[in-house]
C-alpha cells in the first residue's frame, strides 16, 4: 500500500464526518450559505439593482430576484468583459469558464476565487467519501488520467478564460499532478483523434489505477488501447480500480464499457459544470447523487411542469418533495443569480438529499403534448436492452416525425449499436412498449391513433462520432442530446443510416 492511499485514510474519515455535519442540516446550511451570499454581493451592481439590502429571508429573495438563463444575466457578463468590477460579485471573476450556447453563442460564465473550492474540494470529497465507505484507497497510488479539453487559456478582459476542465487541471493538488497522465503537452492537444492516440501511446504501457471521463470519449480510448495491443483493458491495466465519470447517463454505455474492460469495476459518478459542482455519489450502496448543500451554492427548484409558466413555484431545499422533476437554479458565490441551469433533477431521498439527473428542461419531445423526458427514454432503452442481453448499445438520440411521407406521426430512435438485436423489429416493439408504460400522455396517444408506435433507424458504426466531427464537437466534455423536440440533429443524421 502506497503512501497516498494510506494518507487518505483519515483524511476520507474527517470529510465524512463533516459531510455528516451539514447532511443532517442540509436547509439550515442553505438558508447560511443564502444569508452569507447575499450580504457579500449587496455592494455589486447586480445586487444593487435588485435590492439586496432589504432582502432578509428567501420569501424576500424571489421577490427581488427573478429567474433567468444565460441571456438574462449576460448583460451583467458583457459589462464584467468591458472590465467593470464589482458586477455580480466583489471584484473580478478569476476565470471565465467558455462553454457553447445554444441561442446566446459562446458563453463566459465567471468563476470567482470564492467559488473555486467548490469545483476542486468536490471532487476532491467524492474520492474520498468512496475511500471511506470502502477502506480502499488502492487507486490513489496509481497513474489517474482525465480525459478532458484542453488546460490552455486565453485571456477575456484581463480574465483566465478556457473550458471547465482545463482550468480543473490547473488546480489538480500536487499529491496527485505527479501520477497524472497524460503529459501537459498531450493534454493541450486540440485535435481530439490525435489526441487520444497520442494518450494511447503514452499510457498503454503505465500502471493506470483510476480514469476519468464522459463514457463515449472513455469508451474511443478503450477502443483504441484495444486496437493497439489487441488485449481487453483488464489485461493493459491489471491495477484498474476506479471509473470517475459524469455529465451522461452511464446506463446505456455500462454493459459496453465493461465488456471492454473485461470485467465491472466500482464507479463513482459526479455532477459538475461550469455553474457548480452540483452533486456526486456518496455512497455504493445507496442510488442517488449527494446534493452540496454547504459548497457556496443555494439551490432553488421549479417543479418542471411550471417552469414555463409566468410566476413559477420556486422552492428551497427543505421545500422540495420525492419523486417529483424540477428544474435546478443556482445562485452562488461565483456571482449566479436565479440562475437556470437547464437541467432537471429529482429527488429520491431527504436524509440525505439524494437525488438523479432526469434531463434537460429544454431538451423533450412535445409534438403532440406528450411532454417526453430524458429519464423516460433512458429508461425505456435500459429496460428494452435487458429483454435482449444480445444487444451492446453506443449511442442514440430522438427526434418527432410529425409529417412523414406515409402514415401517422411518429418518434423516430437514431441508434447506433456494436452488436445489434437479432430481432429488430421485437426490439422496435418492445422499446414503444417501455416508453408507454413510462409516459401516459405518449400511451394515450398511441391508443389514440395520434401518434403509431415508434421507429428504430439503425446507425451505421461510428455514426455519432462522425457526426459530432461534423459540428466540430468531437471529444472533450460534449455530449449527444438524447432527444429534441426538433429535427435538427435527426436531418444530420440521415447520411450515417446503416
Amino acid at each position: 500500500m502506497g503512501i497516498r492511499s494510506v494518507l487518505s485514510k483519515p483524511f476520507a474519515a474527517y470529510i465524512a464526518r463533516e459531510t455528516k455535519k451539514w447532511t443532517g442540516s442540509a436547509g439550515l446550511f442553505q438558508d447560511k450559505i443564502l444569508k452569507e451570499i447575499v450580504t457579500k454581493a449587496r455592494d455589486t451592481q447586480f445586487g444593487r439593482d435588485h435590492g439586496f439590502e432589504g432582502i432578509q429571508h428567501y420569501d424576500d429573495f424571489k421577490k427581488q430576484v427573478p429567474i433567468r438563463d444565460y441571456e438574462g444575466l449576460s448583460p451583467y457578463v458583457k459589462k464584467i468583459l468591458a472590465g467593470e468590477s464589482d458586477v455580480l460579485w466583489p471584484g473580478k471573476p478569476a476565470y471565465f469558464a467558455k462553454t457553447s450556447g445554444t441561442t446566446s453563442g459562446t458563453k463566459y460564465i465567471p468563476i470567482t476565487k470564492d467559488s473555486i473550492p467548490n469545483h476542486i474540494n468536490s471532487a476532491r470529497n467524492a474520492l474520498l467519501s468512496y475511500v471511506h465507505e470502502t477502506g480502499n484507497g488502492r487507486f490513489l497510488d496509481g497513474k489517474l488520467i482525465f480525459l478532458s479539453g484542453a488546460p490552455t487559456l486565453d485571456q477575456k478582459a484581463g480574465i483566465n478564460t478556457g473550458r471547465l476542465s482545463g482550468i480543473v487541471n490547473h488546480h489538480v493538488p500536487g499529491y496527485l499532478r505527479t501520477n497524472q497522465m497524460p503529459t501537459y503537452e498531450t493534454n493541450c492537444m486540440e485535435d481530439w483523434e490525435k489526441k487520444v492516440d497520442q494518450i494511447v501511446e503514452e499510457t498503454y504501457d503505465q500502471d493506470m489505477t483510476l480514469i476519468s471521463g464522459i463514457p463515449p470519449w472513455v469508451q474511443m480510448y478503450f477502443d483504441r488501447l484495444k486496437a493497439k495491443t489487441g488485449k481487453p483493458i483488464k489485461d493493459i491495466f491489471p491495477n484498474f480500480e476506479m471509473f470517475v465519470y459524469g455529465g451522461v447517463n452511464f446506463e446505456p454505455y455500462r454493459a459496453k464499457l465493461f465488456e471492454t474492460i473485461g470485467k465491472e469495476i466500482p464507479s463513482i459518478e459526479t455532477y459538475p459544470a461550469s455553474e457548480g459542482f452540483i452533486a456526486y455519489q456518496d455512497s455504493q450502496t445507496e442510488p442517488g447523487l449527494l446534493l452540496l448543500a454547504n459548497s457556496g451554492i443555494f439551490f432553488e427548484f421549479i417543479p418542471a411542469d411550471e417552469y414555463f409558466n409566468e410566476n413559477p413555484t420556486r422552492l428551497k431545499i427543505d421545500q422540495v418533495e420525492l419523486g417529483v422533476n424540477y428544474a435546478l437554479i443556482l445562485n452562488s458565490n461565483a456571482g449566479l443569480w436565479g440562475y437556470s441551469i437547464g437541467d432537471t433533477v429529482k429527488f429520491i431521498s431527504k436524509n440525505p438529499y439524494r437525488l438523479l439527473v432526469t434531463g434537460r428542461i429544454k431538451h423533450f419531445i412535445s409534438a403532440f403534448g406528450e411532454h417526453v423526458i430524458g429519464e423516460e427514454v433512458e429508461q425505456a432503452m435500459k429496460a428494452t436492452c435487458a429483454l435482449f442481453p444480445e444487444v451492446e448499445l453506443v449511442e442514440f438520440s430522438v427526434a418527432p416525425n410529425v409529417a412523414p411521407k406515409e402514415g401517422l406521426p411518429l418518434h423516430e430512435w437514431y441508434v447506433e449499436f456494436a452488436t445489434p438485436p437479432k430481432d429488430q423489429l421485437g426490439f422496435q416493439k418492445e422499446l414503444d412498449l417501455q416508453l408507454r408504460k413510462r409516459n401516459t400522455y405518449y400511451d394515450d396517444l398511441i391508443s389514440g391513433s395520434i401518434l403509431r408506435p415508434l421507429e428504430v433507424i439503425d446507425l451505421k458504426q461510428n455514426a455519432f462520432i462522425e457526426y459530432m466531427r461534423s459540428i466540430g464537437k468531437l471529444g472533450g466534455q460534449n455530449k449527444v442530446p438524447r432527444l429534441s423536440n426538433d429535427r435538427n440533429i435527426a436531418e444530420a443524421m440521415q447520411q450515417f443510416k446503416a
